[in-house]
């Protein structure tokens, strides 16, 4: 091109300063839902070990506990912490138990399909959970009415000396007077974004917690999301 000649418009090269760069929200399609991880497997393995400490010193030590998880990540969480839990208390036993609260759920009439699960307790307890120090443990802890049906489940099962709550992550927006007495993360967010915790045992990969905005539509239902 002769000095002093001007580029065709269509050509001119794109001003690189606005250009949207990869990764970046506003880059993507609509419709996309753009995630971030706020705990990634080191950190969550911290938190729960943070959790198992605290259970034992709550609790002065491991004697009548009984953790219960709630499905399905709960189930697996508590697991992890009855491992914990040994090497930390080595008179515990290691059990822990699974809590089914799908009938006694108050969104049964708008959601009727939901599968049913098992309550399974450990087998040294013979079927009831009197005077045990329960320790409900779920992934994470939003409107409370998980936590309320789970307290309803429990009044079928015996009567417990005490009944607490452990969750991974703790993001408000409490529509019930309930609240976590361990959590591994306390994690501001808007009613608009949803909360996925991924657990190797069930999800496959990494463990991590994200955190993305909801696409516009009808709320999903994916396991993990709350």
């Amino acid at each position: 091109m002769n000095p002093g000649s001007r580029m065709p418009e269509s050509s001119a090269p794109a001003d690189h300063g606005t250009a949207p760069t990869p990764g970046d929200p506003t880059s993507a399609d609509p419709g996309t839902v753009v995630e971030r991880t706020v705990l990634g497997e080191a950190d969550i393995a911290r938190a729960l070990t943070r959790i198992a400490h605290e259970i034992v010193e709550r609790n002065k030590g491991a004697a009548d506990l009984l953790l219960l998880g709630i499905p399905t990540r709960g189930v697996q969480l508590a697991h992890r912490l009855a491992e914990r839990l040994t090497q930390i208390e080595p008179s515990f036993s290691g059990e822990y138990g699974t809590l089914d609260v799908t009938m006694y759920r108050d969104d049964l009439r708008r959601q009727p399909t939901r599968a049913v699960g098992q309550t399974v307790l450990p087998g040294s307890l013979d079927g009831t959970i009197d005077d045990k120090v329960v320790v409900l443990v779920d992934d994470v802890l939003f409107s409370g009415r998980t936590i309320r049906a789970a307290l309803d489940a429990l009044n079928d099962l015996g009567r417990p000396r005490v009944v607490r709550l452990a969750a991974l992550v703790d993001r408000g927006h409490r529509e019930l007077p309930i609240r976590a007495d361990h959590v591994g993360k306390n994690l501001p967010t808007s009613r608009r974004e949803r909360v996925r915790v991924r657990l190797s045992d069930v999800d496959g990969g990494a463990d991590a917690v994200v955190i993305s905005a909801a696409p516009a539509g009808p709320a999903t239902t994916d396991g993990g999301v709350r």
